[in-house]
């Protein structure tokens, strides 16, 4: 007779919110803040009510996606049970697709308090930003067009996740927005969309096989893995443009220092997970890359930052 197989110990509610909060993924929407803030350090603008609000209101984003992009995924069909990423909540059965929606819709209701402060702070600009990305935190997976099922989905996280989280914080602290704060912005939009590529090349066969055409779908998975390279290429690349501009007198003076390539400390981090995409195992084995990815964002984010305000 064959031993039997110990079962898993139910999991609690609060366990299971916690998989679709997904905690992993909320340090993509603090590395940009960071940026903003660390810009606004260096022009002296620095304000930290504003800049602490901008950054509840960023990871909240964040969570808002994760939640929608569960509940969608599982109602439109996309995720199905080989899926090699973590534990879906509404697959699963863990949480009811009801409990799911409330719980977004809550998020996105706490979202808009924090906007009515940074819309009294930073006026208009903040009032359409807002709810620009709150929409499109809904419609990403959600909505009759889901954007990350059309080849979308990269271009909307560079740019809300991204640049508009660097330019948004360094708004409300400094109530105007040089061109230099989009140019430093673009490190961040780049790594952070760099994890969304690992995770939709890890899913390119699942993805393909129920129809979800994601860019790594299009672009098949060597192309998915130079996307990825060049991305974060890119990433390291602007500060020393930023760098030489400065030197040279055709960007900000106050950027021609060598602080602003501290980022660089974080390049063998960089190499590993280069390296990583082009020779591991594709499926569940990604799942270390996307980890190491969104480790990747946050250290780099953090010595921008401080090479910035230095």
């Amino acid at each position: 007779m064959s031993a039997m197989t110990p079962s898993q110990p139910p999991m609690s509610r609060r366990q299971a919110w916690g998989l679709a909060i997904r905690p992993r993924t909320l340090p993509a929407a603090v590395g940009p803040v960071l940026v903003g803030t660390g810009l606004a350090v260096a022009d002296g603008a620095f304000r930290p009510l504003p800049a602490l609000a901008a950054l509840a209101a960023a990871l909240l984003l964040q969570v808002a996606s994760n939640l929608a992009n569960d509940y969608y995924d599982f109602v439109k069909g996309y995720d199905q049970a080989d899926r090699q990423g973590p534990t879906r909540v509404a697959l699963s059965g863990l949480i009811s697709l009801q409990e799911l929606r409330g719980g977004l819709i809550l998020v996105l209701a706490i979202t808009a308090l924090i906007g009515l402060y940074l819309i009294a702070v930073g006026g208009w600009p903040i009032l359409a930003l807002g709810l620009a990305a709150m929409i499109s935190a809904v419609l990403y997976s959600g909505g009759p067009y889901p954007l990350a099922a059309h080849g979308l989905g990269e271009l909307f996280v560079f740019i809300f996740f991204g640049l508009a989280a660097v330019a948004g914080t360094y708004y409300v602290q400094a109530l105007h927005l040089p061109p230099v704060v989009l140019l430093a912005a673009l490190p961040s939009g780049s790594l952070v969309t760099a994890i969304l590529v690992v995770n939709n090349l890890r899913d390119i066969e699942v993805d393909r096989r129920v129809g979800k055409d994601t860019l790594a779908v299009r672009l098949g998975p060597q192309g998915t893995r130079l996307e990825y390279a060049i991305l974060l290429a890119v990433a390291y690349l602007v500060p020393a443009g930023l760098l030489v501009a400065g030197l040279v007198g055709w960007g900000d003076p106050g950027l021609a220092s060598p602080w602003v390539l501290l980022p660089w400390l974080s390049l063998p981090m960089a190499w590993r997970l280069a390296r990583l995409v082009y020779t591991i195992e594709m499926g569940p084995a990604m799942n270390r890359i996307l980890a190491g990815t969104a480790q990747l964002s946050l250290v780099f984010s953090v010595l921008f930052a401080v090479g910035l305000a230095l």
